[in-house]
């Protein structure tokens, strides 16, 4: 625990101007964001009698070890940098809301040749129309159903649509009148696109205008004696009316506002949001939060609006904004989100009327939702403590260990040896920091000693940034790394550098260098998990003596009997199987399986599809195709003299004879079988569907080894 006149800086340095100010930990990692009117006065309020401050900001201003500050000219520009510098470092001790649950959007993919209208959830795309969120997906699709007889556009996949443009047959949706069929040109892309205009207009509110055109349409129809057409038309306008009666009107004068309310206490805070559009609930949202800070209403506010609009454009931010509170002070919002909008916003408290009756609404909405976070998250709590306990106890730890990092090793007969790190901080997975390895220290089939090379990596990288920051005094010189670092997982979106998504193994911020930004090992965990019994715990354990460090536990979870084993201990703890801490450590060793066996058949798959070209330097994918396009085939190619490879569009002589060496150093490829009917296939026909789909065509294709893979 820091003490904070350690820090804090002589009152004549701090400006009294608007700005940003950041505190940092020992670590060098951003823990707190804030803006200020008046840096000066602001920051004097954290620098008082720690007896005096908010319990939680006593907690902050006893974990930070330093304050920084950028100054601002405006007090928009401080609001601007603060949300900018909160999405960026994920400060612990900043309000962070996050959604009480995923909501779906209906979304129209304006950014494709022919727009689809589908349920999309997660992070907005660039191009694409939202409109909601809804509830439920259902309710997204009862809407699309109905009005899909009125605005007949694309809803299928990009597989199906070509599909459909392949064979010339449309999807059945096509055949029943709820798709205009672009696939098979009964539109044109100009006639489809603006259909998908048509639907997005009337899903913004603007409903009177196609109900009159198509009441219109129905009376000359009848007039015509066109009963059929006037029939449909009147099917339709039915159509549409029903797909409105899904929201009501609340506010009779064809309102665009957002209404966010808030329920609270002490602790935690719940807002819920409702976006009324042309005078319906066009969408419902709530979030809930950890009060880590003494804050008012109106600041828990300004943090949901900078939430909401601090990623929106346009129309996505309503003329008129109605809250429960004001923040302090309330122009610089107000002008933040004009220039978000573009034009006029009014952000105010309803005091009477229609809108007021709607307020009261959402704030029972944000009560409910409030209470049922609390029970959740009691139960949730309670459980999740209840383990750590069981596990300190069972370990005979000094206290809960509220960091553990499990590691895995998987390979398949000895080949593409990896291995895993997963994390779990409080009992949850911390996915942002999960990491993983290639094994590079020898060949072959050695569990142990990969746990050992993987062990020694981790916290080498850890002593390594304690000598960075000054923490470690005699810590060893040039402790590098070999292991993969911020790493993508094949299971679900890019994690870290580019991940799911995701959720999202690796997404976040993670641990900060020293400009607050990602580091991958510099937080030691209390215990290590390793996934196996007394060798894999031996080795872990031998990894850490090495090194040097003696206040990490250690222990491995054996498969067989689900026990327990300790270093040096010659019998295993055995939990009871209903323990809570025996469930805990099984999540973390299945979640390090997981990602080690996803990670190790993404390597495999990758091997499976290599060819002598990757061994070119500087070849990219383009000029592959480009080889194989004017060879026709790998076989050719293979055989093609140095001269006739320099006549490829693109390919210089040195580059050409880097390929010539490669084909001559690459051993001749066994004869491809076709696993359907057990024939050899011709070589050119494999070498060139080997090529250039990207597929073995082996009868030792991968899956069937799977079995075998650890």
């Amino acid at each position: 625990m820091a003490d904070p006149s350690s820090y804090r800086p002589k009152p004549g340095q701090i400006p009294d101007s608007p700005g940003v100010y950041r505190f940092r930990d020992e670590h060098r990692r951003v823990i707190y964001v804030g803006k200020a009117k008046s840096l000066r006065q602001r920051l004097a309020n954290y620098f008082q009698d720690l007896a005096g401050l908010h319990p939680r900001t006593r907690s902050m201003v006893t974990t930070a070890a330093s304050v920084e500050w950028t100054v601002v000219s405006t007090e928009v520009e401080a609001l601007q940098l603060e949300y900018s510098w909160i999405k960026e470092y994920d400060p612990r001790f900043n309000v962070k809301y996050r959604d009480d649950k995923s909501y779906p959007y209906l979304a129209v993919t304006m950014n494709e040749e022919f727009p689809r209208v589908q349920v999309m959830r997660g992070h907005k795309k660039k191009g694409v129309r939202y409109f909601g969120p809804y509830a439920h997906a259902w309710a997204i699709r009862d809407t699309v159903d109905l009005l899909l007889r009125v605005f007949p556009v694309r809803t299928c996949s990009a597989g199906v649509f070509k599909n459909a443009r392949r064979t010339g047959r449309p999807c059945l949706l096509g055949y029943i009148g709820k798709c205009s069929a672009p696939c098979v040109d009964r539109v044109s892309a100009e006639e489809h696109r603006e259909l998908a205009d048509e639907f997005c207009d009337f899903m913004t509110g603007r409903t009177s205008t196609y109900l009159r055109r198509l009441e219109k349409q129905m009376t000359e129809a009848a007039d015509e004696m066109a009963y059929e057409r006037a029939a449909r038309l009147r099917d339709d306008i039915e159509a549409l009316k029903k797909a409105m009666e899904k929201n009501a009107v609340v506010l009779a004068d064809a309102t665009d506002a957002d209404l966010i309310a808030v329920a609270e206490d002490e602790l935690e805070a719940a807002v819920q949001i409702f976006h009324v559009r042309g005078g319906r609930v066009r969408g419902q949202r709530g979030w809930v939060t950890d009060k880590v800070e003494e804050i008012t209403t109106g600041a828990l506010v300004e943090h949901a609006l900078q939430q909401l609009y601090g990623e929106e454009t346009g129309d996505a931010v309503p003329k008129e904004v109605l809250v429960p509170a004001l923040p302090d002070p309330v122009e610089p919002v107000q002008e933040w989100l004009t220039g978000r909008r573009g034009s006029g916003v009014s952000l105010r408290i309803p005091q009477r009327g229609d809108k007021r009756a709607l307020m009261e609404t959402v704030e029972r909405n944000a009560q409910q939702a409030f209470v049922l976070h609390k029970t959740k998250r009691a139960s949730d709590l309670t459980t999740r403590s209840r383990a750590l306990e069981e596990i300190a106890d069972a370990l005979d730890l000094d206290s809960a260990p509220l960091r553990i990092e499990c590691y895995d090793i998987s390979h398949l007969q000895g080949d593409d040896v990896v291995a895993s790190m997963v994390v779990f901080e409080d009992g949850l997975a911390r996915k942002s920091e999960y990491r993983r390895f290639q094994i590079k220290g020898f060949e072959g089939q050695d569990d142990v000693r990969s746990m050992h090379e993987v062990i020694t990596r981790r916290f080498r990288r850890y002593l390594a940034e304690k000598e960075k920051t000054g923490e470690w005094a005699d810590g060893e010189d040039s402790l590098g790394d070999t292991s993969t670092g911020p790493l993508t997982d094949a299971s679900s979106a890019p994690i870290a550098d580019g991940l799911d998504d995701d959720v999202t193994e690796g997404r976040g911020n993670g641990l900060k260098d020293d400009d607050g930004r990602p580091k991958r090992f510099a937080y030691p965990p209390q215990l290590v998990v390793v996934d196996g019994g007394q060798p894999q715990v031996a080795a872990a354990q031998r990894a850490l003596d090495e090194l040097g460090i003696d206040d990490i536990a250690v222990c491995g979870l054996a498969k067989r009997l689900e026990e327990v084993w300790l270093p040096g201990e010659d019998d295993p703890v055995v939990l009871p199987r209903t323990s809570e801490g025996l469930y805990m450590l099984q999540r973390v060793r299945d979640e390090a399986h997981r990602f080690a066996i996803t990670y190790q058949r993404t390597k495999r798959a990758k091997r499976f599809r290599s060819s002598p070209l990757d061994d070119v330097p500087g070849l990219g994918e383009t000029r592959k195709q480009a080889l194989i396009k004017y060879f026709g085939s790998v076989k050719r190619l293979r055989s093609a003299t140095i001269d006739q490879i320099c006549e490829v569009p693109g390919i210089g002589r040195k580059t050409a004879e880097a390929i010539a060496i490669a084909f001559a150093r690459a051993a001749p490829a066994a004869p491809a079988v076709n696993t359907a009917t057990g024939e050899i296939m011709e070589d050119e026909e494999s070498d060139t569907t080997a090529e250039t789909s990207g597929e073995p065509v082996s009868a030792g294709a991968p899956d069937e080894r799977r079995g075998q893979e650890r």
